[in-house]
């Protein structure tokens, strides 16, 4: 494929993600393979001198553990976070602006960096180092400052994707806020004083109270009537949208960007046939494990996975004894898999990980 046709692949690649960590680990492999780099990075600036993100693209997971915790906006990683302009440079080992890199950290010569930008605002910058064929060119450089247009939109639209699910999901709030409220509270304030009426006339007049009692009964069973419409509605429109897989990947990724101490994995081994029901089912459970283990596991990894059978949470954590919980959401979880016609194993022990597996 020409040149022209590889950095059109590469931009419409950069602008079918969706989710923020999407556009920036599809931007480094795109730049990387387009401009045929060793290694590739992006980084996006917190304002603590520090990466918000900082995503890569050449090294094995092995590699990354061995460099140790993100870098900070040193040496030739914070230039252009500061400077709008690209770098282009020989043998970043000779530059006065390098400061340096962990032991376990890939040897890097030949360097070209890219700040990402929104008008006058530095997104972040794209960093590409050990051309294959020779050193990095003016071309290459065009080319790159390209791409970098096109992900500055892609990670602004990306962003306010995000933000608009969060509205979205504030409004349903509200939205089931307003129907507890109008179609369950006023029923159920009835019931109350119906059931206070049936008291007071029980010693004297047992007929009426027997009445009123039957009044009790239909009320309370209209208001978990209309309670189980209002929860049917609850089925999350991103699980409609976008299906279980799909909504499992952008929820890890989301809480992988959140609590950045713990890393976190997905996995589909192979994709199950589940009816909607079971489906929620399987997403509440996922997120009340998640909840659970990043507040109490002090976990280094957290696995997640999705087989033929269901889903499973699985962490390298403190573990605990089952049998003693409590207050760690399990019941609700049981509960959960019981209903979608299934089950739930929860295997911990303390010092040794928690693995729960919800089989459909």
């Amino acid at each position: 494929m020409d040149p022209f046709g590889r950095l059109s692949r590469a931009v419409l690649a950069v602008s079918r993600q969706l989710s923020v960590k999407e556009v920036l680990q599809t931007i480094v492999t795109v730049a990387r393979d387009l401009l045929d780099a060793e290694y590739a990075a992006l980084g996006v600036p917190d304002d603590q001198g520090g990466f918000a993100e900082f995503v890569v693209d050449g090294i094995t997971d092995e590699q990354w553990d061995a460099i140790g915790p993100l870098p900070r906006q040193h040496g030739l990683l914070g230039v252009m976070l500061r400077e709008a302009k690209p770098q282009r440079i020989d043998d970043v080992r000779e530059d006065p602006r390098f400061g340096w890199w962990p032991a376990a950290h890939p040897v890097l010569a030949d360097f070209l960096g890219m700040p990402i930008m929104d008008g006058d605002d530095i997104l972040g910058a794209i960093y590409l180092a050990n051309r294959r064929s020779g050193k990095f060119t003016e071309a290459d450089e065009g080319t790159l400052g390209v791409l970098a247009a096109h992900a500055a939109i892609a990670l602004t639209n990306a962003r306010l994707y995000e933000r608009s699910r969060e509205l979205t999901l504030l409004e349903e709030r509200h939205r089931v806020a307003r129907e507890l409220h109008d179609a369950v509270a006023q029923k159920l304030f009835s019931l109350r004083l119906t059931a206070s009426a049936a008291a007071a006339l029980v010693q004297t007049d047992p007929q009426r109270a027997a009445a009123r009692l039957e009044e009790v009964g239909t009320l309370a069973a209209q208001a978990a009537e209309e309670l189980g419409e209002v929860v049917a509605e609850l089925r999350p429109r991103e699980l409609a949208d976008a299906g279980l897989v799909e909504t499992l990947r952008r929820r890890v990724n989301l809480l992988g960007r959140v609590h950045t101490t713990t890393k976190l994995h997905f996995a589909v081994t192979v994709q199950p046939r589940l009816s909607p029901s079971a489906e929620e089912a399987a997403l509440r459970v996922v997120e009340e494990a998640l909840h659970n283990a990043l507040r109490h596991a002090d976990a280094a990894n957290i696995w997640v996975t999705l087989t033929a059978q269901g889903v499973e949470v699985r962490d390298d954590g403190v573990g605990f004894d089952p049998a003693g919980a409590r207050g760690l959401g399990l019941a609700s979880m049981r509960e959960r898999a019981r209903r979608a016609g299934g089950s739930l194993t929860v295997s911990s022990r303390p010092g040794g990980g928690t693995r729960i597996r919800m089989v459909l």
